[in-house]
C-alpha cells in the first residue's frame, strides 16, 4: 500500500508540473465552415459549388453561457493552441482528481488498519 501511495504522489507531482507549463488557455471547439450566399450568379451556386470560406468559429461555454466567435486566419494558430491547452488542462485536472480520490481512499484504509491494529493489541492485554 505504501508503494502505491508513493506512486500516486509522484504522479500528482508530475501533473502539477505539466499544469505549470500550460500558457495560453481558451475553452471551446474550433470549426471550419463554408457558406452559400444568396446571389443568383455566384460561384457558390455552380455545379459543383465553390462555397465561400473557410471561416473559422470558436464555440464555447463558460459559466453556463455559450458563445461563438469568428476567428481570423491570422489568429487561428494561437486560438488552436489555446483551445488544445485548455483541453489538456481539463484532462490533467480530471486525472489529478482521480488520483487524489484513490490516494484519499488508501490513506483512510491505512488509518483504519492502524486503528484496528492498536485496538486488537489493547484487547490482548
Amino acid at each position: 500500500m505504501k508503494q502505491r501511495i508513493s506512486a500516486i504522489e509522484a504522479q500528482i507531482e508530475r501533473i502539477k508540473q505539466q499544469l505549470a507549463e500550460l500558457t495560453e488557455l481558451r475553452p471551446g471547439t474550433l470549426t471550419r465552415q463554408y457558406t452559400v450566399c444568396g446571389s443568383p450568379g455566384c460561384r457558390c451556386k455552380a455545379v459543383p459549388p465553390q462555397k465561400h470560406g473557410p471561416y473559422y468559429h470558436l464555440s464555447y461555454t463558460r459559466h453556463g453561457r455559450g458563445g461563438t466567435r469568428l476567428i481570423k486566419k491570422e489568429d487561428l494558430a494561437l486560438v488552436r493552441t489555446a483551445a488544445a491547452n485548455y483541453a489538456r488542462l481539463r484532462r490533467l485536472v480530471d486525472r489529478w482528481i482521480d488520483l487524489a480520490t484513490e490516494l484519499s481512499d488508501l490513506t483512510l484504509q491505512q488509518r483504519a488498519a492502524l486503528r484496528g491494529g492498536r485496538a486488537s493489541a489493547s484487547k490482548r492485554r
